[in-house]
């Protein structure tokens, strides 16, 4: 059975056809990340109450995205942190308290890294240095980062490793239970790692743009066939 991994989608103006209206978008490359990387992707838009989704997925991703909203961390807005998205950061962040809480596997990309880090009290550095990781706009910056010794990250990818970066934010403060990981040359932190037996990881750089390498994909997915199979193994011996 192949294991249902959430990916969360966010609410946007959109055009196609004749329609210009609201949508829940998602890049496709983050689908065809998963389904390559033997899962079934659940698409999961901002909404008012999580209900049974954690009982039902096996994995989730959380995606990359705008900004998060500064005074989820207590600090005002620098004058280039984007617009707040309050339903988005409401929803992501309480999805993600209860998966972890679940003992789900998460993979965050990006913004998605950023919202773990907040969801477990750190904050975020709110602009870096123009020109670092964000430019020309539209274009992914290839990376080299390098990975600490004993790592669940080093362990998938290696000691060093390129990737595609495309952030103007960065973990700050480390929230309860994460440790850093992975850092480029320049010192900005480019993943952490929860504390625990469990799969929580984050990533500062967007893996689903290159599906020529889906090992984080595929370490979330065995994490959650491992996550499944412990389950069904406490249904059928309950």
């Amino acid at each position: 059975m192949k294991p249902l991994i959430g990916i969360t989608t966010y609410r946007e103006p959109a055009r196609w056809s004749v329609w210009e209206q609201g949508a829940a978008l998602l890049p496709e490359s983050y689908v065809e990340a998963v389904e390559r990387a033997g899962g079934t992707a659940v698409l999961l838009p901002p909404q008012g109450e999580i209900g049974r989704l954690v009982e039902v997925l096996d994995g989730l991703v959380v995606a990359g995205g705008a900004d998060v909203d500064p005074a989820r961390y207590g600090a005002e807005p620098h004058p280039r942190t984007g617009a707040p998205q309050h339903a988005r950061d409401t929803w992501e962040l309480a999805l993600l308290r209860a998966a972890l809480e679940a003992g789900l596997p998460v993979l965050g990309v990006c913004r998605g890294m950023q919202v773990l880090n907040v969801a477990l009290g750190g904050d975020l550095v709110q602009h870096l240095p123009d020109g670092s990781h964000q430019d020309p706009p539209g274009v992914f910056v290839k990376t080299e980062v390098r990975t600490a010794d004993g790592s669940r990250i080093a362990s998938i990818l290696g000691a060093d490793v390129q990737v595609n970066c495309y952030h103007h934010q960065a973990i700050g403060r480390l929230g309860l239970g994460l440790h850093a990981t992975a850092w480029s040359a320049d010192g900005v932190v480019e993943a952490v790692e929860r504390s625990g037996r469990g799969f929580a990881l984050g990533v500062q750089w967007h893996p689903e743009t290159d599906l020529s390498d889906l090992r984080l994909f595929e370490a979330l997915t065995a994490a959650a066939v491992r996550n499944l199979d412990s389950q069904e193994r406490k249904v059928s011996c309950g």
